[in-house]
């Protein structure tokens, strides 16, 4: 089975050409030999036009890993809490390979994470990062997952389940969250609780992220699928984190009332 584009010609464009050329310039040009091996990372899953370039700043600067476990947040609330999809994934550029055993492996390594496809419908958080997958790495598989609330404990049990399930099947693996950062507020106000965010991000500590997020109201939607991203990392060895990027919505609206806020973050 095969899930179709659902979001090209809105948040990305939908002709093979005209994105092909977006997501290149959207990237930085750099040598392979200076690109960098990552073990995890944050990338924003806003329109192209808002975010694409917080996005390409990360996927234009790392290494091939041979799956990518894209762990994205579930904003329709279809589906089950931690849904798994094991379709491959259509793109106007080309399909998407799921890494059927590593899914298999990861289903069967924790009871929390069901397969379920009507999480994934929907959702735009997975989506509009495999453009940038394929367009950079064209033979890399990945595993979707879409989260739902849970607590910290069941994120960290998931999260080691990615890890082990990795080792199972002997897998090379590197984990993005998909997130967003605070949306809808003064870019002042958003800047100030992104960087509190930030910092805990890149200190890789994930129980800091979700206090801070929780004490500070940010609306960080994707602040679970980022905590899991950040034990699964620490599990794997992680002893650095960089931010590449942040911006906000209001550098294309011209709105800094109301805006949104995006980072760009890898771990390795």
């Amino acid at each position: 089975m095969s899930r179709s584009p659902v979001f090209a010609g809105s948040f990305y464009p939908a002709d093979a050409g005209v994105l092909w050329e977006e997501v290149s310039a959207l990237s930085p040009l750099v040598k392979e030999e200076d690109k960098e091996e990552i073990i995890g990372g944050l990338v924003p899953h806003a329109g192209y036009l808002y975010s694409g370039r917080v996005a390409g700043e990360v996927f234009g600067r790392i290494k091939a890993r041979q799956t990518f476990v894209i762990i994205g947040p579930n904003h329709t609330g279809e589906g089950h809490r931690f849904s798994l999809s094991m379709e491959s994934w259509i793109t106007p550029i080309g399909g998407v390979k799921t890494d059927i055993p590593l899914a298999k492996a990861l289903k069967r390594s924790t009871a929390l994470i069901v397969e379920d496809v009507s999480a994934h419908s929907g959702e735009h958080s997975i989506e509009v990062q495999l453009p940038f997958i394929k367009r950079f790495f064209p033979e890399s598989m990945i595993v979707p997952l879409c989260v739902a609330s849970a607590s910290v404990s069941e994120l960290k049990e998931t999260a080691e389940a990615i890890v082990k399930a990795a080792g199972e099947v002997g897998r090379d693996i590197a984990v993005l969250a998909s997130s967003d950062m605070t949306h809808y507020e003064t870019r002042c106000l958003a800047s100030a609780k992104d960087k509190h965010a930030i910092d805990a991000l890149l200190s890789l500590d994930p129980e800091r992220l979700a206090e801070t997020v929780a004490e500070r109201d940010i609306s960080m939607c994707g602040w679970a699928p980022s905590v899991m991203m950040l034990y699964a990392a620490r599990a794997m060895g992680a002893v650095n984190a960089r931010l590449l990027k942040y911006a906000d919505s209001g550098e294309v609206t011209g709105n800094t009332s109301e805006v949104v806020g995006y980072a760009g973050v890898i771990v390795s």
